[in-house]
């Protein structure tokens, strides 16, 4: 609203709100760190899960940070912001999302200290930028160099992903089978992409039934039950073509005046079909993978000639097939040549957990392979399947990378005491933004001490002396309490996922530490009774 000799001009909505300076930054900050505080006790081995219900009901168990925020209905945009972080560092990364989120709520409760002693927010982002800046440089320093083929180290990274996510004791084995499938699909290039691993989760069995195929494993049943159940030394045809008689691309009537003509053009079609099937025998395939669909008759025809066949195969699920048995995949059937199949040492039905599946093994260079986890139950197999997912992603981009950090808030203690005396030599306001950010950093060990119901202070001490005497390793071992080299405890993660952290929390915090004015507009949408949405605001998770 704006006044023009006397007479109030309305400018904005009527409704719509509008806050602004220090009110502004303060509403923003305290949604941020309140999305920061509902992940805050998932971190760490000892964390504590969250259990959360959708508005349908379905429930899920987890101390994923990524899935507790996805699954939070979130209103107000500062808060948001938090979850975008999460999602950049898990579609980045795959791991660290919860450090992530707990750093950047932090960053911004310092900033609100210095807020309240009158330093400019400009100031305070350009310190922040600076120190983070200077914390990945520092942190280049800290990391270690890992070997693509050194396994027990991976096996390390994948098992320190794991830990906390209801992998239990099985953890040993599940990397195991996450560093093989990896190392496993490594393209020439020394490039992961871990899309060509296939995840498949059956509720049954325990933990330790999981296990790792060597090709791929396609949750469909063969198409008859007259086709073979098991094929060895199988010559694989992938077609993205329909084994059928396909309509007419224009509208063609047949007139039929007689019985006879109608048999001919009955037999006319069996024919085709005949024909079509007789095509891919000649080829010597023994199993087909179909993307589309395959006419009655003609699976009558396929099993006859004792060819294994699936039909509607998606589409991803076909280049990995492709992938790991060498074999081409062909857009038009009359172009079926031998040299497009693809090789197998086993095409076998098997059913799992009630469920028939397709099991293509045994091939000779996969680079896709499938991993079935088992679980007692689905909150199991799904908690399961999220751990799977962190420790293929950080075992990816090890391999990929070659660096790694210690673990247990090692690098955090390091960079706080580094930074410090970094600040020292700064000078000016923007030293003491880059003290807060040494200072924002050291909650990742604060927190990994009170979620294994340790006393912060004497961990914190305990920890800072060891680094100050140049034990720049020193990580806090969760059972005793201790301060401890974590490269020899083999308690290490990515250089990428603490780098990664670092950059979204430190650049999310500078973004709503810059915002002064919030205009938020009348919600147009009516709820299912009619009444008009609220303005947008936390809800009552963060009571």
């Amino acid at each position: 609203m704006a006044g023009l000799g006397g007479t109030p001009v309305l400018i904005l909505k009527e409704g719509s709100q509008r806050t602004a300076g220090r009110e502004a930054q303060r509403s923003n900050i305290m949604a941020a760190k309140a999305v920061a505080s509902a992940v805050r006790t998932t971190l760490g081995p000892k964390g504590m899960d969250k259990m959360l219900v959708d508005t349908l009901g379905d429930v899920v168990i987890t101390n994923d940070g990524v899935t507790i925020l996805k699954e939070m209905d979130i209103e107000h945009p500062a808060a948001k912001m938090m979850v975008e972080i999460a999602k950049t560092q898990d579609e980045e990364v795959g791991d660290g999302t919860t450090t992530a989120v707990v750093l950047a709520g932090e960053l911004l409760k310092q900033a609100e200290l210095l807020l309240e002693q009158e330093i400019h927010p400009t100031v305070i982002a350009t310190g922040y930028r600076d120190a983070a800046t200077k914390a990945i440089e520092i942190l280049k320093d800290l990391a270690v160099k890992v070997s693509p083929d050194d396994e027990e180290l991976l096996k390390k990274i994948a098992i320190t992903a794991m830990t906390g996510k209801g992998s239990g004791n099985a953890r040993g084995e599940l990397a195991e089978l996450a560093v093989k499938a990896v190392k496993a699909i490594v393209d020439e290039d020394g490039s992961v992409d871990i899309d060509n691993i296939t995840v498949e989760k059956k509720v049954g069995g325990s933990i330790t039934d999981s296990q790792l195929i060597h090709g791929m494993v396609i949750d469909k049943e063969r198409l008859h039950p007259n086709m073979p159940k098991k094929v060895k030394n199988a010559k694989i045809a992938l077609l993205n073509a329909p084994i059928e008689i396909e309509k007419t691309e224009v509208d063609a009537k047949i007139e039929i005046t007689s019985p006879d003509q109608l048999q001919a053009f009955l037999d006319q079609e069996e024919a085709m079909l005949k024909e079509m099937v007789n095509k891919i025998v000649s080829t010597g395939a023994n199993v087909v993978f179909c993307q589309k669909g395959i006419d009655d008759l003609a699976q009558h025809f396929l099993a006859k000639a004792g060819i294994y066949t699936l039909r509607r195969v998606k589409k991803s699920d076909m280049e990995k097939l492709a992938r790991a048995t060498g074999a081409r995949i062909v857009t038009s059937l009359h172009e079926l040549t031998p040299n497009d199949l693809g090789k197998a040492g086993l095409v076998e039905e098997r059913k799992i957990a009630g469920d028939d599946m397709t099991f293509v093994e045994e091939c000779e260079n996969p680079k896709s392979v499938s991993i079935i986890l088992r679980g007692g139950t689905e909150h199991v197999v799904d908690e399961l399947n999220r751990a799977m997912e962190d420790a293929l992603r950080v075992v990816g981009v090890v391999v990929e990378d070659g660096m790694l950090v210690p673990g247990g808030g090692a690098p955090e203690v390091e960079l706080a005491l580094r930074l410090r005396e970094y600040a020292a030599t700064v000078g000016g306001r923007e030293q003491l933004a880059i003290e807060a950010f040494a200072e924002a950093m050291e909650i990742i060990p604060k927190t990994l001490a009170e979620n294994a119901g340790l006393d912060q202070i004497d961990t914190l001490v305990a920890l800072r002396s060891k680094h100050e005497k140049g034990m720049k390793a020193a990580g806090l071992d969760m059972e005793t309490g201790e301060a401890v080299d974590m490269l020899e405890r083999g308690v290490v993660e990515p250089l990428r996922v603490k780098t990664q952290a670092i950059n979204s929390a430190a650049e999310a915090a500078v973004m709503i530490l810059r915002i002064d004015d919030v205009i938020a507009s009348k919600s147009t949408g009516a709820g299912k009774e009619g009444k008009e949405k609220e303005p947008s605001g936390m809800g009552e998770d963060f009571d």
